[in-house]
């Protein structure tokens, strides 16, 4: 039984490189998909924002101008989106590819109805190139299209299983949370999203439950409520 129908999942560009430090491991995404698809075989609707990191981080780009980097950063998450979708073909679950900057050839171009549509023909949809806009991450794209598509709640998928008050890989001390709101995650400055997604999900009353994919089944024990990290409701 599902307590999430309608499900906006955010994956880092980081957790499909699996063990490697960058690039596409496809086994790792094969996982990924195949939890995703036993969410999908129970009747769930997701859209899915994936960030570009395994292949490129603007912040570290050095001297380049910020927009540019972004761009970059944003063809980085065209390629990640399109390794999902072949993935979700493998394994027979119907999927499309849209992107905030048109490139036709590869991608449909980010519509919301018609975004709405497949989701209702139980097609997962992946939203690639972020909000299309420089200077916005892709937590700020998952917000967005949370809002968009009415989705029941954002699924963070990290490599940590939850949200603590300091990084847990640095301080033996750090303390989890089991729930904080959106406006603790502004004050307290926790590192869960950057403040613009924290202050949309907020405004729009969109619940975020942040856990941990090193075992992507979690994905589908989140799906059925399960207590696997750490949900912000306002």
């Amino acid at each position: 039984m599902l307590v999430y129908k309608r499900v906006l999942l955010k994956l880092s560009g980081e957790v499909l490189a699996g063990d490697k430090s960058s690039g596409i491991d496809f086994e790792t995404v094969v996982k990924i998909c195949s939890a995703i698809k036993e969410c999908h075989s129970l009747g769930a609707k997701i859209g899915i924002v994936v960030g570009g990191g395994n292949f490129w981080r603007g912040r570290s780009s050095g001297d380049m101008d910020r927009t540019r980097a972004d761009h970059i950063g944003m063809l980085a998450t065209v390629m990640n989106s399109l390794a999902l979708a072949d993935a979700f073909e493998q394994l027979d679950v119907p999927a499309r590819v849209q992107t905030a900057i048109a490139m036709q050839q590869v991608a449909e171009p980010y519509i919301r109805n018609k975004a709405m549509t497949h989701l209702e023909k139980g097609r997962v949809v992946v939203f690639g190139c972020g909000t299309g806009n420089p200077f916005f991450t892709t937590d700020t794209a998952a917000a967005l299209r949370a809002a968009e598509i009415d989705a029941d709640i954002i699924f963070k998928a990290t490599n940590v299983d939850g949200i603590y008050d300091k990084d847990p890989n640095k301080y033996k001390d750090a303390v989890k949370y089991d729930n904080i709101t959106h406006t603790e995650i502004l004050k307290s400055s926790l590192n869960v999203m950057d403040s613009t997604a924290a202050s949309l999900c907020r405004d729009n009353n969109i619940p975020i439950l942040v856990f941990d994919l090193t075992d992507p089944m979690n994905i589908l024990r989140a799906m059925k409520g399960e207590n696997v990290g750490t949900i912000v409701v306002e």
